[in-house]
């Protein structure tokens, strides 16, 4: 019955955790989708990020998860110029368009190979954390990569918000 009970705790953690995952990946699909190209190339305020900059930044964390679960990264051509290098120091940077295409290829490689782990998998040890870190740290766990990437995404999910036009109300 314990077994059974953990069992099923497991299932709803996971799956609270996915289901949060891609809301928030549906979330910013919906937001790319209102936004044109030229307002992805607007600061989200004065002296900050562009859109198009955290879109390719978001798209590099999001592909990140890939190594940590043990898979082939999809878009690591973005890694330099959206970690390594601040905005507006890279003059070599991909498409509007290009961008947005790396976007969804990594999310639907990713929901792919997110919906094919187990939910006892999820509990393993992601390949960032050595089998002796693991057993003292149990909760460096393939589903906490999943967590920490949520939370960053929310962060800059928020901040392309701002490229949205407002509305008579200022809404």
């Amino acid at each position: 019955m314990i077994i059974e009970n953990v069992t099923n705790q497991q299932e709803v953690l996971v799956k609270m955790v996915l289901d949060t995952w891609y809301a928030k990946t549906a979330q910013l699909d919906k937001l790319l989708s209102d936004l044109s190209d030229e307002q992805l190339m607007e600061e989200v305020a004065p002296g900050r990020n562009r859109g198009f900059y955290l879109l390719g930044h978001l798209t590099t964390l999001a592909d990140s998860i890939f190594p940590l679960l043990g898979y082939e990264k999809q878009a690591a051509h973005l890694w330099e110029p959206y970690v390594k290098m601040p905005d507006k120091k890279n003059d070599d940077l991909p498409t509007v368009s290009d961008l947005r295409k790396d976007w969804t290829i990594v999310i639907t490689v990713l929901r792919e190979k997110l919906a094919g782990i187990s939910v006892q998998e999820w509990f393993e040890k992601h390949t960032a954390v050595t089998k002796e870190d693991f057993l003292r740290e149990p909760h460096r766990n393939k589903l906490n990569v999943i967590l920490s990437r949520l939370g960053h995404l929310d962060y800059h999910l928020g901040q392309m918000q701002f490229l949205k036009p407002r509305g008579e109300n200022g809404e």
